[in-house]
């Protein structure tokens, strides 16, 4: 065999050897996270010794770092083919199906499976500075859907908003899509893309929710313990479950780790009481909505508006859902049940709402994942629009769901 056509045999033999490591470590990164993420694991499951894969990646940062950094590329391939049509609402539609037929296509094992993007921040310096900035280009990438001139009149800020929440659709599809069929995808994208186009209210619908108090939404079991949980909630949305360590909980809020340990026996305990706390804000702003008076677009419109509020307040943020990743497969378990109870709540106002009339007819289970992606995704409001103030929140990054995104 003539040296080149050798030396290209064994570059294809490197690729696909590689590849095939990557979709292993990928499918356990989205199981278990970068916490639960081994070189050894990631190694039996294509029939290899550690040392083999360490002959591609040579640490753990590494081979996170290349599966989510694949997982972005996908995504900014994608968006880039969406925007080369003319009109926004074109280049939206044509990227959630492109979205979609990624996934059909790892179902069908014809494609590589996308990885859990919000882990990029649990890796180490300066693989996540690195993985960042390929996140940087994809964000700009998706934020083209809304370069065209009959959106003007939208400041940077606001497409900036609305940029983050369609790729939470994306980054969060894969905790409810695996409900459905592959087949049925082509549906799902058209009950999507109209939730995202004309958002939930009836025409004419007004936007001006009705205040809900942030200290009755807080509730709280006490001022130290408020104040211990905030301070871990903070810390794991920006540095993930594995940068949040039980030192940094303890420096953050000057205490000792002897005080860490009263309040919570291991660092799984303190992430579940984070959820619970979380969940139980989201519980008490959906009951006090109800409470409210007005239709059902009032009291959608006015739960979702405090919760957006309640991120960017002083009580906020709310634990982002990527932590539940790092939990033990049991535990995460219970907690996803509960973020499920939380969405079907939503699933039964907006169902009252399309029953009374003042809720467009939409797909009940798709807008209330839509709609608790949102409200999670509205914890980097503040990253993103620095300077947007808490009350301003609500209109600024959750209105153009409920609204429709392409909306004045």
């Amino acid at each position: 065999m003539p040296p080149r056509a050798a030396a290209a045999r064994s570059t294809d033999r490197f690729e696909r050897k590689r590849e095939a490591i990557l979709d292993a470590a990928t499918r356990i990164l989205n199981r278990k996270g970068i916490k639960g993420l081994t070189l050894g694991d990631t190694a039996a499951a294509v029939d290899l010794s550690t040392t083999s894969v360490t002959y591609y990646f040579k640490r753990k940062d590494d081979l996170a770092a290349a599966c989510i950094t694949r997982g972005i590329e996908t995504l900014t391939d994608i968006a880039d083919q969406a925007v080369r049509a003319g009109a926004p609402q074109e280049r939206l539609h044509g990227f959630v199906t492109r979205y979609l037929d990624i996934l059909k296509a790892t179902e069908a094992g014809a494609a590589a499976p996308l990885p859990i993007i919000s882990e990029l921040r649990a890796l180490t310096s300066p693989r996540r500075e690195e993985v960042a900035s390929a996140y940087g280009r994809l964000f700009r990438k998706v934020r083209q859907i809304f370069d065209h001139p009959d959106l003007m009149w939208m400041s940077r800020g606001r497409r900036t908003a609305r940029t983050r929440v369609i790729l939470e659709q994306v980054f969060w599809g894969g905790a409810w899509l695996s409900k459905y069929d592959p087949e049925d995808y082509p549906r799902i994208r058209d009950r999507m893309v109209d939730v995202f186009v004309n958002g939930l209210a009836v025409p004419g619908a007004n936007w001006d929710p009705a205040p809900i108090d942030m200290e009755k939404l807080a509730g709280g079991d006490g001022p130290a313990r408020e104040t211990f949980l905030l301070a871990a909630t903070r810390l794991i949305n920006r540095r993930g479950y594995r940068g949040a360590s039980v030192d940094k909980i303890s420096a953050e809020l000057n205490v000792t780790k002897g005080s860490f340990y009263h309040h919570n026996e291991a660092k799984d305990d303190l992430v579940v009481t984070c959820f619970e706390r979380s969940f139980e804000v989201v519980t008490r702003a959906q009951r006090l909505a109800m409470e409210l008076p007005g239709d059902q677009w009032d009291k959608v419109a006015a739960c979702a508006a405090a919760l957006g509020e309640f991120q960017l307040s002083d009580h906020g943020p709310l634990l982002r859902t990527n932590a539940l990743t790092a939990l033990p497969e049991q535990i995460r378990k219970v907690m996803v049940e509960h973020s499920n109870r939380v969405s079907d709540r939503f699933a039964s106002m907006i169902s009252d709402g399309i029953a009374e009339g003042s809720l467009r007819p939409v797909d009940p289970f798709i807008a209330s994942q839509m709609l608790n992606a949102t409200l999670n995704a509205c914890a980097e409001l503040g990253y993103l629009v620095p300077d947007v103030r808490p009350k301003a929140a609500p209109a600024v990054f959750v209105k153009p769901l409920l609204m429709g995104v392409f909306r004045h």
